[in-house]
């Protein structure tokens, strides 16, 4: 099977973790790297053994022996860096979040259909074993109808206003960073966008939201209650309530690997599958997929999906009147 070519662009944390992941693709090979300076691309390229290293995002992007490209820079750049490698008519894997709000996601979905390239948001807990026996058994109405979905995505870090978590110049924030798993994962629980969406949010020193907690009303009277934070840890456990019994995923969104289905409150199932690495490459596995299938989008995590997203993510952190500097200036 010839072997899907990828570039990464940017030379951060998330792009070593991706890159060290995606050896567990046997038909996924890393061919480029490009960085904003030579020096920085021909570190990350001597590490990880990449022939093509480039000083530049455009001269990634041009590049003739990249297939797809994974968008590893911080949120603000994501439309930008997304929409410049689509027009090279490069598909793209990029980063969560997708990018800083819907005005955004609306030009990249855009540029995606009018250059005729594939597109995926990097959702990653999305594609994981355990979700897809999750999602089985919800389909299969073991739990019966959803009610409740309860999500947390916390974690405790030292942070300063160097560091791209907490930095608002760069989107930096829990909502951003962390609420997007959360959401997201309400998202693909209920299949559809909430009809209200509601929150609270700590803004720190910094001017980022360093916590939030935020609800969402479905058809029916459904709910979602879901917190994220970057300096409170919690125990990072997502459940899905239904009118005949709950699914309990612990630790869901570091590298989930187990699931337990309980039924009339009595333990049913079990599943358990070892995870290799980081669980990137579960994504990987999802792109390729597409790709040979002569797909533009992934029916695992839509395009109209994403936007629907940042949407909502918009219309929670308005009630908290967070504004990121440059939320109109990067529409592009």
């Amino acid at each position: 099977m010839k072997k899907i070519r990828w570039g990464i662009l940017s030379t951060g944390k998330i792009a070593r973790s991706f890159t060290e992941d995606i050896k567990h693709v046997p038909d996924a090979e890393v061919v480029a790297v490009g960085s904003r300076n030579q020096e920085t691309a021909d570190v990350f390229g001597e590490k990880y053994k990449i022939p093509n290293r480039h000083s530049s995002y455009q001269d990634l992007a041009n590049d003739p022996n990249v297939d797809v490209i994974y968008i590893a820079t911080p949120h603000v750049f994501h439309a930008e860096n997304s929409i410049l490698c689509m027009n090279a008519k490069k598909a793209v894997l990029c980063e969560k979040a997708f990018c800083i709000h819907a005005g955004e996601a609306e030009k990249m979905i855009h540029t995606s259909r009018k250059n005729n390239v594939f597109l995926m948001e990097a959702l990653t807990t999305r594609h994981f074993p355990v979700i897809h026996q999750v999602l089985d058994w919800i389909a299969d109405g073991l739990i019966g109808d959803v009610r409740i979905v309860q999500a947390d995505r916390c974690i405790r870090g030292d942070f300063s206003i160097e560091d791209r978590a907490l930095n608002p110049e760069l989107g930096g924030g829990s909502l951003l960073d962390l609420g997007i798993y959360v959401i997201g994962f309400s998202s693909m629980i209920f299949g559809v966008p909430p009809n209200k969406a509601t929150g609270f949010g700590f803004i720190g020193d910094y001017g980022s939201d360093e916590q939030g907690a935020s609800i969402l009303e479905y058809d029916n009277g459904a709910l979602a209650v879901l917190t994220f934070a970057l300096r409170t840890v919690t125990v990072n456990n997502a459940y899905i309530y239904g009118t005949e019994g709950y699914i309990k995923i612990p630790d869901l969104f570091a590298v989930p690997n187990k699931a337990t289905l309980h039924v009339d409150g009595q333990k049913i199932i079990d599943f358990e599958e070892p995870i290799l690495g980081n669980g990137l490459h579960y994504q990987v596995k999802e792109v390729h997929h597409c790709l040979r299938e002569g797909l533009l989008e992934s029916p695992r995590m839509r395009l109209d999906e994403s936007f629907q997203i940042m949407e909502t993510m918009d219309t929670i952190r308005a009630s908290w009147y967070l504004k990121y500097p440059n939320d109109s200036s990067r529409i592009l």
